[in-house]
């Protein structure tokens, strides 16, 4: 009786740390504000750190990936939600449906383009490569929130809540072929792209969707 009173116990301690996690609506906090606990990244880790609740990238190229519990971090259907500011000449991006590795530059998945005064033309919103955007809508030194709504094969980019660019991978794309640059489903991923670019993450949350 005892050994089931502390299961029991168990069990609800994680509910509770679970139900914690989940605010109003639907969303999840992928960042506690504190630390990289459920992240995983490879080589050059140090071009990521924690300050003042904020995670700060500030190094050689790395990249940080979403290694939590929930939903086994794979994620589908989703809308994702997180504040940045980026320094001048920074250079960034949010991958989704992607995968760990240890090294390089992520093959899987899209990128989301985070640059406004960056030397490469694809600015903030841009899905690399495959639809990109040339406009700024925001500047360096501010904080502002990007917003990417995935839901079959449509991706939308909001900043500050306006829409800034919309991809239809059956239309805007056309024949995938081999590449594992598609939607399939996968983790999230923020990037340290040079040495040059200092960023900050912060109020990282995601709602997954039907």
């Amino acid at each position: 009786m005892k050994r089931f009173i502390l299961v029991c116990l168990a069990a609800f301690l994680v509910f509770s740390a679970e139900a914690q996690k989940k605010g109003k609506d639907g969303w999840y906090t992928l960042f506690d504000g504190k630390s990289l606990k459920g992240w995983e990244v490879g080589v050059n880790a140090s071009s990521f750190s924690v300050v003042d609740g904020v995670i700060k990238v500030d190094g050689p190229r790395a990249h940080l990936f979403y290694a939590g519990k929930l939903k086994d971090h794979n994620f589908k259907n989703f809308e994702f939600e997180t504040k940045i500011k980026t320094e001048p000449k920074a250079n960034s991006g949010i991958f989704i449906h992607t995968t760990y590795i240890e090294d390089g530059w992520p093959d899987v998945g899209y990128e989301i383009q985070v640059n406004q005064t960056h030397g490469d033309w694809r600015k903030t919103g841009s899905v690399y490569s495959f639809k990109d955007v040339r406009e700024t809508f925001v500047e360096d030194g501010e904080w502002y929130t990007k917003t990417i709504i995935v839901q079959g094969d449509k991706i939308t980019v909001k900043v500050n809540g306006k829409v800034i660019n919309e991809f239809v991978e059956s239309a805007d794309r056309g024949e995938i072929g081999e590449s594992k640059k598609r939607l399939g489903s996968g983790t999230i991923a923020l990037q340290a792209h040079d040495p040059n670019s200092v960023i900050y993450y912060k109020d990282i949350r995601i709602k997954p969707l039907p």
